[in-house]
């Protein structure tokens, strides 16, 4: 949900995720002091703390993890050359995948799984002859319903692609004190929810009002440049210009240009007093891992101002969350590009310093002339760079050892059920996505505090038999791993643990449907070793976990004057680029889409780039925004022999 639209507005004008494992007794001593940090840190959580889990790469079990059924084995793949390499489907690398071809490069994207999408898939059941299809991941999403800021769904526009939805306009919280919902696309009916929830109501309007009233500029920067205008090189000088009429026009967003990527919570303790009102304001930031303390300020920016819009509403795809990779595909494939599923890519080839294609499980070596660009997260593109095995730049080491060290969020239970639907009752609830609060005195990163449950069938009934409902239940990024990589899996211990640390999340369900064990026809409970393995993430991590108001480490230019809380996307090797939700612009799958989008554009002549947004502004009057304008002229012969950057370029290397 995080879209940061507003993060370099003012730079032009500047120039400026089930295996067995070895014990935990057999790790080093260090390794375990970081283990039982993780561990300790939930067993006793406060709503102050922040929460954030930490591993050595480098110490960790050296065993070759087993290939669980239904993810494939990895061996698809066949030699060959491309312009650009992508690793990993998920929507960073689909979204840079579809418009490296639409830039007119050869394109691959390699995904070791036999879905794509990433977190963002669904996978199915049979039971009694009927077929109950199940979120894994996402599936609270804005703006794909029409037009709009989501950078998801400006390049569906870009690739030409539909993807048909079903809406809806409120979120339930099921809390201590009871149900309400937060309704979207409406401020007088969130301010309503204000009046009557809120313990000084007046009180709680007049704080919330304020509260956009001081980040107005910044919200509304958000239509002046689009992440789609981003590019990290020196052409970002031309792509942005049309941002400048905005900041002529508004020169308090140089003053306020910091706050954009630090903390919420110092704008938030400056003006929020209202305990109703902070709590909103803290589950609508942990969907970016961190409560308002460690989030950082664009995340909230779309939504103070877009949320409450008439036009506004939520989006279930119809067919489940697969069909937004399988739209991207589409597109992929529409300008001559092409995905491999199954297909597990064991190592980046590096040589003279340059990325020069990856070495597939199965042996073959695939060569890209361009560029390869790594959507795994980043623990798992650290392990891909050999420099045992081949000779890598200066400096890869370090950068590979501090990559793979970077706090992320801990690991996610899920709870999928499948029930019976006769003489269900559901008017009480309007909406298919609900949060669960247990007690607004414990974090909210703790994964046995908050959960959510997810009822797509109540929309789209093609995911289910009729009569029937699926429900997708899972908790939040805090679940620690240790505990479960200690247990032999199908084990009796293995299969209590998993009843134990999943009976939040059938209480969850049970405040809106008290009846649904008697309703189950089955269910399925997805440990962090499940989550691992399918959905491609280390440790079953929700991802990486910088806090915002320092820069993390590799954030490039940006770090040496903004609290900037995401690295970069490009690496000390000539010719790799990361994308995804480990980089800039962060967690959220329009974020990742974006960096899809960002990476691609880096890869191309700052021309090139911006045809394409003069192109795709013209696809609908909101997309106007996206052109930058005559003012692009000014600053495209200055910038135009410097792009792509020269580590990205192949016509030097080839001459």
């Amino acid at each position: 949900m995080r879209f940061a639209l507003a993060v370099l507005l003012a730079l032009p004008a500047a120039n400026a995720f089930l295996y067995p494992s070895a014990s935990l007794l057999s790790l080093p001593t260090s390794s375990l002091r970081v283990a039982n940090e993780n561990v300790a840190q939930t067993e006793n959580t406060s709503r102050e703390k922040v929460m954030t889990f930490s591993y050595d790469m480098s110490l960790e079990p050296k065993y070759e993890k087993p290939t669980y059924p239904g993810t494939g084995n990895g061996l698809s793949g066949d030699a060959g050359e491309y312009d650009v390499i992508v690793i990993g489907s998920g929507m960073g690398g689909l979204s840079c995948g579809a418009l490296s071809a639409k830039y007119g490069d050869k394109t691959l994207v390699l995904e070791s799984h036999i879905k794509c999408g990433g977190s963002a898939h669904t996978f199915s059941r049979m039971h009694n002859g009927g077929k109950y299809s199940f979120e894994v991941g996402p599936s609270i999403f804005e703006g794909l319903d029409r037009p709009s800021l989501n950078p998801l769904r400006i390049v569906f526009d870009m690739l030409d692609e539909k993807m048909p939805v079903e809406t809806y306009t409120g979120l339930g919280y099921w809390t201590p004190t009871g149900y309400w919902r937060f309704p979207i696309g409406s401020k007088s009916a969130f301010e309503q929810l204000l009046m009557e929830q809120a313990e000084d109501g007046p009180k709680a309007v007049e704080e919330w009002n304020a509260l956009r009233k001081r980040l107005s500029t910044l919200g509304g920067s958000t239509t002046a440049v689009s992440l789609l205008n981003l590019r990290q090189d020196a052409g970002f000088l031309a792509t942005t210009a049309g941002s400048l009429p905005f900041v002529a026009t508004h020169p308090d967003v140089f003053l306020d240009l910091p706050l954009t990527f630090d903390s919420l919570h110092k704008t938030v303790d400056q003006i929020v007093t209202v305990p109703f009102l902070r709590n909103f304001i803290d589950t609508m930031c942990i969907f970016c891992g961190f409560p308002a303390k460690g989030a950082m300020t664009a995340h909230m920016l779309y939504i103070l101002e877009r949320f409450f819009e008439e036009s506004a509403c939520y989006a279930v795809p119809i067919g489940g969350t697969c069909k937004m990779g399988e739209t991207l595909q589409r597109g992929l494939e529409k300008f001559g590009g092409k995905l491999q599923m199954n297909a597990h890519v064991d190592e980046i080839m590096v040589e003279d310093g340059r990325a020069v294609g990856v070495r597939l499980k199965n042996g073959n070596v695939i060569k890209a002339k361009k560029a390869v660009v790594s959507n795994a997260t980043p623990f798992d593109t650290v392990k891909m760079l050999k420099p045992d095995t081949q000779k890598v730049p200066e400096g890869v080491i370090k950068w590979r050892d501090e990559l793979g060290k970077l706090p992320r969020h801990g690991a996610i239970m899920h709870l999928f059920l499948a029930i019976d639907a006769t003489d269900l009752d559901l008017s009480h609830i309007q909406d298919p996505a609900h949060l669960v609060v247990q007690d607004w005195g414990r974090s909210l990163q703790d994964s046995q505090n908050l959960c959510s449950f997810f009822i797509p069938s109540l929309l789209d009934p093609s995911v289910c038999p009729e009569g029937k409902h699926v429900i997708h239940v899972y908790s939040s990024g805090g679940e620690p791993y240790e505990p479960w990589e200690k247990l032999e899996t199908d084990s009796p211990e293995y299969e209590a643990y998993k009843e134990e640390r999943a009976k939040v999340l059938w209480e969850a369900v049970e405040r809106c449907i008290p009846d649904v064990r008697d309703r189950l026809e089955f269910s399925i409970i997805g440990s962090p070793l499940a989550h691992e393995a399918f959905l491609r993430r280390d440790r079953g991590t929700y991802g990486m976990a910088w806090a915002a108001g320092t820069s993390a480490p590799h954030a490039g230019m940006l770090g040496g004057f903004l609290p900037f809380p995401f690295p970069n996307l490009k690496t000390p090797v000539d010719g790799l680029l990361r994308c995804g939700d480990s980089c800039f612009p962060g967690i959220g799958t329009p974020s990742a889409a974006a960096s899809g989008i960002i990476a691609a554009n880096t890869m191309n002549p700052v021309g090139k780039h911006i045809d394409m947004l003069k192109e795709v502004s013209k696809r609908d009057p909101l997309y106007k925004f996206l052109d930058p304008g005559p003012l692009a002229n000014l600053y495209r012969p200055f910038v135009e022999g410097m792009t792509p950057s020269p580590e990205l370029r192949v016509e030097e290397k080839a001459n």
